[in-house]
């Protein structure tokens, strides 16, 4: 664990002690909890790295079959290897 600072105005300092205590967490429980939801808003890479993947995962060309088919094929396999 990394010990950090953040420094506030009294009074939103205030104000996020009093949602903490509404919500019956400890100051820090509810600044990592709002440290986690605003991870959540922000995208961990860039639309167009994002794009490319899709793309070279849509290019490949990979067997498939009718959705009844392939899972009745794996209800087989499961019997199969059953003792």
């Amino acid at each position: 664990m990394k010990r950090m600072q953040v420094l506030l105005e009294d009074g939103e300092y205030r104000r996020v002690q009093k949602a903490a205590k509404r919500q019956g967490m400890t100051l820090a429980a509810w600044v990592r909890r709002a440290l986690q939801a605003a991870y959540r808003e922000v995208p961990l890479t860039s639309r167009e790295k994002r794009l490319a993947a899709v793309r070279a995962a849509a290019a490949h060309q990979f067997p498939t079959a009718d959705i009844d088919q392939m899972l009745e094929e794996i209800a087989r396999g499961y019997k199969v290897a059953e003792p």
